[in-house]
């Protein structure tokens, strides 16, 4: 029967193959899959990649800082029984305001060497955030992840990692403009 609506051809109805006829296909009967693309896919927009990419500097920064304060803080403590005090008086009776002095030698002074650590340990946290943000929205591979994390344990070594991830995501974004979505 033919459609004079469209001008088609006459159906015909019947099946041509006993799996057909089944309605069964078999990969034999399936067109070959076209290779897939190979571009590069960002989670974000340029606009978020940028950001996510200064707050991770600047949380770098301040965490290779803090981790120098630290390891200079543990090396006084263990190194050499020294602990930074805030205010009281020391054991000799002279007011102290802030200084190194042996351990529990300063009356009704605060321990700040303690602080420092609680500090650094928040400002690690919010830099494998930032540095998870980033990781995502560049869509890289779990590896990246680890060295960025990595490179907030490492005293100097957030400042070398800081380089070398900001040149990468720099130079992808750059080589690959259509990669970006846009909203």
């Amino acid at each position: 029967m033919s459609d004079s609506r469209t001008g088609d051809s006459p159906r015909t109805d019947a099946p041509t193959t006993e799996s057909q006829a089944a309605g069964a296909q078999t990969a034999d009967d399936l067109p070959p899959a076209p290779p897939r693309p190979r571009q590069r896919r960002f989670g974000g927009t340029a606009a978020q990649i940028q950001g996510a990419l200064k707050f991770y500097k600047v949380f770098a920064f301040v965490t290779g800082i803090m981790l120098l304060i630290l390891v200079a803080k543990m090396i006084m403590d263990y190194g050499f029984g020294y602990e930074l005090y805030a205010g009281g008086t020391t054991a000799e009776g002279a007011e102290n305001s802030l200084g190194f002095h042996p351990k529990d030698s300063v009356v009704d002074g605060t321990g700040i060497s303690y602080w420092i650590a609680v500090i650094h340990g928040w400002i690690y946290v919010i830099y494998i955030i930032a540095g998870f943000r980033l990781w995502y929205l560049m869509t890289w591979k779990v590896g990246r992840l680890v060295t960025i994390v990595l490179g907030g344990v490492v005293p100097f070594l957030s400042f070398v990692v800081e380089r070398k991830i900001a040149r990468e995501v720099r130079s992808d974004v750059a080589s690959n403009p259509e990669a970006v979505r846009r909203y």
